[in-house]
Order: structure tokens, then sequence, then C-alpha cells
């Protein structure tokens, strides 16, 4: 049976079979046409899809087989929900060793997309805390992949997109925590150069450093925003974790987006006011502080039926803030973008996988409601500052990015595309290389 199964941005559309798997040890199902592993669909744009052909949905691989609570070593499926690993090993002592926006990603998931967090400056990306995995193919070769073993397959998986093989297990290392909670700061900043000036002072001292910035504000206020630094906390004794309460759901779509001019400008303008002081500190439940918008089910559909599409792109540290400066105004002057813009400095640990995102620099990330035409104008305009910068742009967000921009940014894609199993594509790869199934 063909379906929809969308992306989390909600485009492209794409028509393909579902496959359910929930049997590690069987072999990948034989289809008559491109396959695609499929974890929890929380990719933006068409990295997830696999038009015209079927997924592979691995969600249903989702068994713990191992957890050392001396160690931080946990062994599991790959159709693990990071959120289920938290459940697990927060009240034993031990957190994600990186995590990012969402905790309903499964654990193959983020090594496809070599997922970074709030400390990446600190502890790298995903792919830097994994032992190893195994890797299944169509061709019913099963390979353990580590730092150690099969090297190369380790380092073509991680960020490779799914494209490789079916991810079946995985052996991650966790990190030690006291508590849930984090002592957490919140400074209100003027513009990019305090942004800049900021970090460079608070990536010492703090393992998690991100900043909001106001992507509708012009002139002078060009580049405000609030940004967050934080550590792991002691134990806090007396301190309950916030009780369970139902997540607030959106529940139907619009039949236009919410998210407009008028409303993105009011709302940025009330949230970068809404802290008076210079310098707010707190102790927050980790959470909150991380998966913000987990506490709203199916916030993507306020962009209405037509979706939205993520940017995030990342240039060198070279001309990082002039490069950020001009980004910032082309989206300013546009009108559009998001409530939820996000901007952050990505430190100096090398990635493993021959395809991760994450290099040394800025990297910012923002939403932007679908408008069609314009909007697909505008991210082309933000692509080309990026590639003049000789930065790049998350294939695991992007759903439109253009064959050429894609092959200056990621230069060893034809190296990386002798690994990808012969029964394997997405819309993605198809697009980006100009390769037909």
């Amino acid at each position: 049976m063909k379906t929809q199964a969308p992306s989390w941005g909600l485009y492209p559309k794409a028509t393909q079979h579902l496959i359910g798997l929930h049997d590690r040890h069987a072999p990948i199902p034989r289809f008559d046409g491109h396959l695609l592993p499929r974890g929890n669909g929380r990719s933006y744009g068409d990295s997830c899809l696999n038009d015209g052909g079927a997924l592979l949905l691995a969600r249903g691989l989702d068994r713990y087989l191992q957890f050392d609570a001396a160690t931080g070593v946990i062994e599991c499926e790959s159709g693990v929900l990071l959120s289920e690993i938290l459940s697990l090993a927060v009240p034993q002592g031990w957190f994600l060793p990186v995590t990012p926006g969402t905790k309903f990603v499964t654990v193959g998931g983020a090594i496809a997309n070599d997922v970074h967090g709030k400390n990446h400056h600190r502890s790298g990306t995903f792919g830097h805390h994994i032992h190893g995995f195994e890797l299944r193919r169509t061709d019913e070769t099963l390979r353990w992949c580590s730092r150690t073993e099969n090297t190369d397959w380790f380092a073509a998986t991680i960020g490779g997109l799914g494209l490789t093989g079916l991810i079946t297990r995985v052996k991650l290392q966790l990190r030690r925590i006291a508590s849930p909670w984090l002592n957490s700061e919140v400074v209100r900043f003027g513009g990019l150069p305090e942004f800049f000036a900021l970090s460079a002072d608070s990536e010492a001292n703090h393992e998690y450093t991100v900043a909001w910035i106001d992507c509708a504000a012009r002139g002078k206020a060009l580049g405000r925003g609030l940004f967050s630094r934080a550590n792991h906390g002691p134990a806090q004794p007396e301190r309950r974790p916030p009780a369970d309460i139902q997540r607030k759901n959106v529940p139907f779509t619009p039949p236009v987006s919410l998210i407009n001019n008028l409303s993105l400008r009011a709302f940025n303008f009330a949230y970068y006011h809404k802290q008076r002081q210079q310098l707010a500190r707190a102790v927050a439940h980790y959470d909150p502080f991380f998966y913000p918008l987990d506490a709203i089910g199916n916030w993507n559909r306020i962009y209405g039926p037509r979706g939205f599409l993520q940017y995030q792109c990342v240039v060198p540290p070279e001309d990082a803030e002039q490069s950020i400066h001009r980004l910032m105004e082309l989206i300013s002057k546009s009108g559009s973008g998001s409530f939820l813009a996000v901007l952050k400095q990505f430190g100096q640990q090398q990635s493993l996988g021959m395809m991760s995102f994450p290099r040394t620099g800025t990297t910012l990330a923002l939403d932007f409601p679908n408008h069609g035409s314009s909007t697909l104008q505008l991210l082309q305009q933000l692509d080309n500052v990026v590639a003049e910068s000789g930065g790049r742009v998350y294939p695991a967000k992007d759903a439109r990015m253009s064959a050429d921009h894609f092959q200056r940014y990621y230069t060893n894609w034809e190296a990386f595309s002798g690994f990808i199993d012969p029964k394997f594509s997405s819309s993605l790869w198809r697009r980006v290389t100009d390769h037909a199934c």
C-alpha cells in the first residue's frame, strides 16, 4: 500500500510504500524498487522520503539489549527513541552525551544524521560517542562497525543519511550526571558582536551554549537575542521534577500558516523583551531546557497544509560575523522567518562521518513558512552566501538545495556514493546528485 508518510516539515510531498521491521535478525525485505530506512520521521525535508520507492520502518526495532549502570554503556536496537533512553538512564544517573532539539528521534536516525546539540564545543557530535553498530545490507552481509572494525563503513554510515545499509543495533556511551537539573543563565544581547563575545567567554566554563535570535529585527537591533548557557547541576534532593503533564497538542492543520510577518514580529518583540534584566539565573529541569518544542504535540501543523522549510547552515570562523550578518539582513528584509531561530558556535572537533554536517564555525537554524517561489528564492540567496563563505547546509533539514550547491558543500560525495547499498536511495540523494533510480 502506498502512503504519503510526510517528513516533519510536511514538504515536499512523497508517495511511498511502507514496510514494517520488527526482527533485526531477519534479512531486509525484498522490494521491486529502491528502499530507505526511516526512524521516527523527524527529519525536516526529503532525506527521510523515498518518493516512488519504499520506506523500511525501523521504529519497530525498539528493544533494549543491555545497559551497564556502572559504566553508562547502553546497547539497544536502532529504533529506540532518545526519549526512551532518557527514561531509563536519567534515574540511574546517566544522560545522553549529545542531544538534538527533540528527544523523539531514534538512535539509528541520530547516527544517520550525526546529530549535534548545545555542547558541540565540548562533546562533538553523536557519532563521537558510538562504540559501534551493526550494519545489515541487502546482499545479506552483516558488519560490526566501530573505530577499530570496518572503520571505513563506520565513517560512511555516521552522517550517511541512512543510505549505507540498515543499522540494526547500537552500542552508545552515556555521560554521568548527578541529577536531572541544570544551572542555567540567560543573557540578553543587543547584536551579533555581543553574541560572538558571549560565546567566546562562555564556552570554557559552560557545557551547553546556544542563542535565540530575533530574525525579524532590523537596523541597529539586527542580531539581537537571548544567550543561554548551562551546566549539569548537583543533586537537588529537595527539588522534584515537573509533574508529568499531558502535552499540549495542535489538534488539526489550519487552512493557512499561523506564522506570518505580523505574528512573527509581535512574538519576537515580546520574547526578546520578556527578560528585562541583563542576566537571569535559574535551576532548570533538562526537559524544557533541551526540548521546548516537544511540549507541543504536532507543532509542525501550525504552518498550515503547505508546511515549512527549515534552513540550517554553518559558516567558517574566519568571516563568520560578516556572513551571519548578511544572512540575517536577507531574512529580515524578506519579512519571513521563524519564532525559533537558533545561533550557536560549533567547536573544533572534527566529525567522524564522511558526510557529517558540523564543522568548526557558526551555525544558524530557523524555519520558513512555505510560501512557494518566494521562499525558495530566499533560501537560494542564503545558499549563495553560505557557499561564498565556504560553509555548508544541513541535508537532514533540507528540502530544496541544488545539486550544484550540495556538491560544493560536500566535496567527497562521490567517494561516499561507493558505500551506498545498491538497493537504497532517497528523494534527497536523487535530487542532489541528479541520480534517478
